[in-house]
């Protein structure tokens, strides 16, 4: 059987769907080198399944990293296991193996991830000096967007905080990070899996509800579709309108703090004439040009607060710095 019938024999409505994100959006470039997160789950499958089929079309490398934490008494069988598949599917396989008292938290683990993630696309673009960039593929959801939605409100997030996942951004130099099937939910990947007879190596762990993400998942998010269902794709709706507007207010702070700016520094007229929000939005990206450490909303809002009510003033920040101001201007100074 020809290359071409034998993707039309495998081809869904899912390959479909992402195929066509794929192209609108310029997720993956043709002859990309991908390395694929993969847990073994039912989303980081459909997620190897799909790309797998659609590497003749694109002409794409690909590699399956797995990282195995050790958090459960069958997570090196797992990692076997998951090899072999690879391997009967002509894909190449790396792992690495946690030390799980390094990793005793979900932000922890996920860090570890990412950092041994990112070592491992160093060694294959050195292996490999004909590709100039290379793409980390992980299996989120639209249904991960929801939780982290939830979540990140919560714990009084942002407003960027409360935007949607990107599908793309750039890790470091020469690695992207591509997040291709958050077109799809949990339920969607799930049904994939079933349909396709994809094999699934699920974590025990994600039961555990001690482990905030799965409470959410597990128990607030089910409870919230009883009430009100449809919720998730509502809330996911929500969470790229945020981003939307996050987007469109930093354009905005941008213009407003350019206006605001002098070579003697801040304008403090103008910036005064402006409601609290923005003076401590403009004041951020001051700050922010001379201070690695990122004051906390509290704090800034407690500078613009100071400066407009009075004429003169000081107040130390990080790194040996201090924010002085007169009538006119607003500057930095070393403590």
């Amino acid at each position: 059987m020809s290359n071409r019938n034998s993707i039309k024999k495998n081809w869904t409505s899912w390959h479909h769907l992402l195929h066509k994100e794929i192209l609108s959006n310029e997720l993956i470039p043709e002859r990309a080198n991908l390395l694929i997160a993969v847990s073994g789950g039912q989303d980081s499958m459909s997620l190897l399944h799909l790309t797998n089929d659609l590497k003749k079309q694109y002409n794409w490398s690909i590699s399956v990293w797995h990282g195995d934490h050790q958090w459960h008494e069958k997570s090196t069988q797992y990692a076997i296991e998951l090899k072999n598949y690879c391997e009967e599917n002509n894909i190449s396989f790396y792992s690495d193996q946690a030390n799980k008292k390094y990793i005793s938290s979900e932000e922890k683990a996920r860090d570890w991830r990412y950092k041994k993630l990112i070592e491992r696309a160093k060694k294959l673009l050195i292996g490999n000096e004909t590709q100039n960039n290379i793409y980390l593929l992980t299996g989120h959801t639209n249904t991960d967007n929801a939780e982290t939605f939830i979540l990140n409100l919560a714990r009084g997030s942002s407003y960027a905080g409360l935007s949607n996942i990107k599908s793309k951004r750039l890790l470091e130099d020469k690695i992207f990070l591509i997040r291709p099937i958050l077109i799809f939910s949990r339920e969607d990947t799930k049904e994939f899996c079933k349909e396709m007879k994809i094999p699934v190596w699920e974590d025990p762990t994600n039961s555990d509800l001690r482990i905030k993400r799965n409470l959410i998942r597990q128990e607030i998010i089910p409870t919230l579709e009883s009430i009100y269902p449809g919720c998730s794709a509502r809330i996911n709706n929500f969470a790229r309108e945020m981003s939307s507007y996050n987007s469109e207010r930093n354009d905005l702070s941008k213009l407003a703090y350019l206006n605001c700016k002098d070579k003697k520094g801040i304008k403090r007229v103008i910036l005064n004439s402006l409601c609290l929000e923005a003076r401590s939005t403009i004041l951020n990206r001051f700050v922010r040009e001379k201070c690695k450490k990122q004051l906390s909303s509290k704090n800034l809002a407690y500078l613009a607060s100071s400066i407009f009510k009075k004429n003169t003033g000081q107040i130390d920040i990080p790194e040996g710095l201090k924010i002085t101001w007169d009538k006119n201007f607003i500057n930095f100074e070393k403590s």
